[in-house]
């Protein structure tokens, strides 16, 4: 375990081998599941490239020097970090080259080519590169192309597909495996989010090896809200009307945050593709449960581009009741109407 962070040695020692070959990259792509310490993993290597005593491959900080003491106070000089804003769907220009008023005199492509304060270098962390847009891509591309000496990037998604080629093809890629099951379990303990034990196994193995997701699927509300909607599921046809609006209404349940939100309709969606999953691996290779499947793993790439909730709920009922044998939702049935909150 490499300053608390669990599950990633093997990229801790691939960090080490290149810094004692002296083949440190300009830019770096951290992808993988969210919430497995992709963010923390990239501070922890600032600080560790940042500290003044202690030699970078040792990826050890002295906790001690004014940089480490400057690191620690969350306001080094040296060390950038930023990333998406509440209200915004992509990462905004003016993170990069400053507002209207201060173009390339502000923002991170400005200041990570400044000399550094404390000696080695400086390093820039762009967290939620999942939403670089093509105007904020290309106001980095310069960067990215002609990185200053002493500067590194690091940035922060979950594939790379989902990084704009301009940015993929100039980033080195470092993949970060989904936690075992009872390492997500034993942090959803030991952190207080989760009382029983039980309950934190149960979400871990959900969660795809992520503790963000872990959390929400340690909802109770969530597995009582998944066993109605296996059953609405299971009918057939399904009556889209009805399942769209108690969805929509569970959903706006998680908060006023649309971040809030898209989180609890993602794990919905997760629920029914876990639901079709099963379906198919019980031997029942119908093209419909096929066919909802894939209807249901697009309707989570839709949530994942920001699109809009309320479309996406209605959009994806209709094609699940459609290849239930419904007819645009119109249909009825008792098992359906009997589901509250699904």
């Amino acid at each position: 375990m490499w300053h608390g962070i669990l599950g990633h040695d093997d990229v801790v020692e691939q960090f080490r081998r290149t810094l004692a070959s002296g083949r440190l990259a300009s830019t770096y792509l951290f992808v993988g599941p969210p919430g497995v310490g992709k963010r923390r993993f990239a501070t922890e290597l600032a600080h560790s490239l940042l500290c003044t005593e202690v030699a970078e491959q040792e990826l050890a900080p002295c906790g001690k020097c004014d940089s480490c003491r400057m690191y620690a106070a969350g306001n080094h000089p040296d060390l950038e970090l930023i990333g998406l804003p509440k209200d915004k769907t992509t990462l905004p220009i003016d993170l990069f080259i400053g507002d209207r008023d201060h173009r390339n005199q502000e923002g991170l492509c400005h200041r990570i080519g400044m000399r550094p304060f404390f000696g080695r270098r400086k390093v820039a962390i762009i967290d939620d590169a999942d939403h670089f847009g093509i105007p904020s891509a290309n106001c980095l591309l310069k960067t990215l192309e002609e990185p200053p000496a002493s500067a590194m990037l690091i940035l922060i998604g979950t594939s790379p597909s989902r990084q704009l080629p301009t940015i993929r093809s100039r980033s080195q890629v470092v993949r970060f495996r989904g936690l075992d099951v009872e390492t997500v379990a034993n942090i959803l303990v030991e952190s207080g989010a989760v009382a029983e034990r039980q309950l934190a196994l149960r979400a871990a193995e959900l969660s795809e090896g992520s503790v963000e997701r872990a959390r929400l699927l340690a909802d109770p509300a969530l597995w009582s809200f998944r066993d109605q909607l296996s059953s609405a599921l299971a009918v057939s046809p399904i009556e889209s009307v009805r399942l769209a609006r108690s969805i929509q209404a569970f959903v706006d349940d998680a908060g006023k945050e649309s971040s809030q939100r898209r989180d609890r309709l993602r794990v919905v969606v997760g629920f029914a593709v876990e639901f079709y999953r099963s379906k198919l691996r019980n031997d029942q290779p119908h093209e419909a449960n096929l066919q909802a499947l894939e209807a249901s793993l697009v309707a989570l790439e839709q949530i994942d581009r920001n699109a809009n909730l309320g479309l996406v709920i209605q959009h994806w009922c209709e094609e699940l009741s459609g290849f239930s044998g419904g007819n645009s939702g119109q249909n009825r049935s008792p098992a359906a109407s009997s589901v509250s909150h699904v």
